[in-house]
């Protein structure tokens, strides 16, 4: 049994908490906390049994470890914004708290997000015999213990990795994004990155794209490639992989409005000056955009996301496909949140679970594809997300 502590009250969080309430053998006391805590209450009014909350500036360590004096957490899910990760992992040093979150750290000050910082915590975690699980919702996440489940199970020695996430959900409105706006459009608008031949490749933003068969009731979609920060785990812990790629959906629609916002500078993450006031465009720019959390009610549709894997096995060469299929509604009617939360906090939920329950754990810093895959993906299942899988391919060599 564990005590939990979950930082971030927006889509992911609502979802984390609900879960997290319906295991009360593992959770029996859970704590939720955010800037806000009226978010945290309303969500905590719809789990089973009691939910404390507190308010707390997950910027500041000091606040988190104060909250950290108060309820005494023996594990902390950080599902708030990427820029946070730092100081709620120092919080952990100094009070002995194993961590996990869904999203690697990006400093607020450049478009850039990496898992160099919090790789370098991996010793001073180990040496206090605690554990810090990266990357844990489902891109990054769950695709990475999809290619774990290939790597064990069907293909011996993986050349080729391509993970695909298609959002074919419709919410009728004519620009908004997935998650966290300003996270979101930081992240699409970088130039696309992608790994071949043991070094990194660059290109343009959205210049690269291919069509795809999702099939499903979702047909054929357009998907661009994107840098994703899975790649960056993967090229790191898996051995022999000739080529990453990670390719994303985005409408017409959206591309234009992105294409206008960004040319006349509303994407900007640089402050300027307007009437004796600082202020940061994108900032401005997510602060008019729908939040993403409200439009649950309203989308309609599926979501698609998971990888094709490309080896061999005693020589023979095979494709394996995983995925999950998600729909936008039913999340909704279950837990009040649209599917693209539901995806991310359904898995932030299992590694929560397995290593408050012992199946996952090991002191230092780590990503989840270093870990057996059969308990999470039995859990996921378990939690709400199918999975499913292909029949092996065989490719005329």
């Amino acid at each position: 049994m564990s005590r939990l502590l979950i930082i971030g009250a927006g889509g992911v969080g609502n979802v984390v908490a609900r879960k997290c309430a319906g295991l009360r053998d593992v959770f029996p006391d859970i704590c939720l906390a955010s800037r806000t805590e009226s978010k945290c209450k309303a969500i905590a009014r719809q789990c089973d049994g009691e939910v404390a909350t507190a308010k707390v500036d997950a910027d500041r360590t000091g606040e988190v470890l104060s909250l950290f004096r108060d309820f005494r957490p023996d594990l902390v899910v950080n599902v708030a914004l990427p820029y946070q990760d730092l100081p709620i992992m120092d919080a952990c040093l100094e009070a002995g708290v194993h961590y996990l979150d869904t999203a690697c750290y990006e400093p607020p000050e450049e478009a850039r997000f990496s898992y160099e910082w919090q790789w370098s915590y991996h010793d001073r975690f180990a040496d206090a015999g605690l554990m810090a699980l990266l990357g844990c919702g489902f891109d990054p996440g769950a695709v990475s213990v999809f290619i774990a489940h290939v790597r064990k199970h069907h293909i011996e020695k993986i050349r080729t990795i391509d993970i695909l996430d298609c959002n074919a959900g419709d919410h009728g409105r004519p620009f908004a994004t997935n998650f966290n706006p300003e996270i979101n459009i930081r992240e699409v608008t970088q130039d696309g990155r992608y790994f071949e031949d043991g070094r990194w490749h660059t290109i343009p933003a959205f210049s690269n794209s291919v069509s795809y068969d999702f099939g499903e009731g979702i047909g054929e979609k357009r998907l661009y490639l994107i840098y994703h920060e899975e790649l960056e785990t993967l090229a790191r812990n898996l051995d022999g992989i000739e080529r990453m790629r990670f390719f994303m959906t985005f409408s017409d629609e959206y591309l234009t409005h992105l294409r206008v916002l960004e040319g006349v500078g509303m994407t900007s993450i640089e402050a300027i000056d307007y009437e004796g006031v600082e202020i940061v465009p994108l900032q401005f720019l997510k602060a008019v955009l729908p939040e993403p959390g409200h439009l649950g009610a309203e989308t309609k549709g599926k979501t698609w996301i998971g990888c094709e894997v490309r080896g061999s096995t005693n020589g023979e060469e095979r494709v394996r496909r995983v995925y999950n299929v998600c729909d936008h509604e039913a999340c909704y009617r279950e837990v009040g949140a649209q599917a693209i939360s539901y995806t991310t906090g359904v898995p932030a939920t299992v590694g929560a679970k397995l290593m408050a329950t012992g199946v996952w754990k090991k002191p230092g810093v780590y990503n989840v594809e270093q870990f057996d895959p059969d308990p999470f993906l039995a859990n996921m299942e378990e939690l709400g997300l199918p999975w499913h899988e292909d029949e092996d391919v065989f490719v005329e060599q």
